[in-house]
């Protein structure tokens, strides 16, 4: 999605951010109380919404004759998260979930919170955005808050590994390509956390960093709760 300047604090931004927040207040709290088969219908149904609404970015580009694989190929860390969190709300497999988790709160999130499109509501490309990284909020804290598929031991090296190997083939599709996906040979202009964080190529090496600390940080709950899971057992037995 070609983006260009910021909507922040906006009606449009404001009240998707709240329609997001309450779609999954409302879908995790019901996950919980009432689980059944309806839960699987709904999250294919979201997962078909992602799918269908990534792509139609692409074929809008084809058909304008805009379509560049300088800029348009599928490789930032939020596209990949879209295609897993589809693929996770439909086959919620342990390593797609925390994918979806980690990636979706790790890297998504702050594209929600700090949009920046020229698109406006009611246009498709405003739609597009929302429900592909909105969808990928939902479905992070619907399968594990909700469904309670909870991060493994060892989730967050095995997630960090993941982003590693699929930085290098970014890395290597910009060579290719000549496009600056994941932002590997160039800072963004402005409203990211990279601006603060050194010139090339030492803002990477930063954001590895930094990526370690938010994995550390998320995976903090589970790791809480699975001690204090394993102390009550040992209590159990000890009575």
């Amino acid at each position: 999605m070609v983006r260009s300047s910021r909507a922040l604090l906006t009606v449009e931004h404001v009240g998707a951010i709240a329609a997001v927040v309450g779609v999954t207040a409302g879908l995790t709290i019901a996950a919980r109380v009432r689980p059944g088969p309806w839960l699987t219908i709904v999250s294919r149904i979201l997962a078909v919404l992602i799918v269908i609404a990534e792509p139609s970015y692409w074929v809008t580009e084809v058909m304008n004759g805009t379509w560049s694989a300088r800029y348009d190929l599928p490789l930032q860390l939020s596209n990949a998260s879209e295609l897993v969190a589809a693929a996770a709300l439909w086959w919620p497999k342990p390593i797609l979930v925390e994918l979806t988790y980690f990636w979706g709160l790790g890297a998504v999130l702050q594209a929600l919170a700090t949009p920046d499109f020229t698109q406006h509501f009611p246009d498709p490309a405003y739609f597009r955005f929302y429900v592909t990284h909105g969808g990928v909020f939902v479905a992070a804290i619907v399968l594990v808050l909700g469904r309670r598929i909870f991060p493994r031991p060892g989730a967050p090296l095995r997630v960090f590994l993941i982003t590693i190997a699929f930085t290098a083939i970014v890395g290597l599709a910009d060579v290719v390509t000549g496009g600056n996906y994941m932002y590997l040979r160039v800072k963004p202009a402005a409203g990211s956390l990279l601006n603060f964080m050194g010139p090339w190529p030492w803002y990477i090496a930063s954001g590895a960093v930094l990526a370690v600390v938010l994995l550390t940080i998320l995976n903090t709950p589970f790791l809480l709760l699975r001690r204090r899971t394993l102390s009550d057992r040992r209590h159990g037995l000890d009575r």
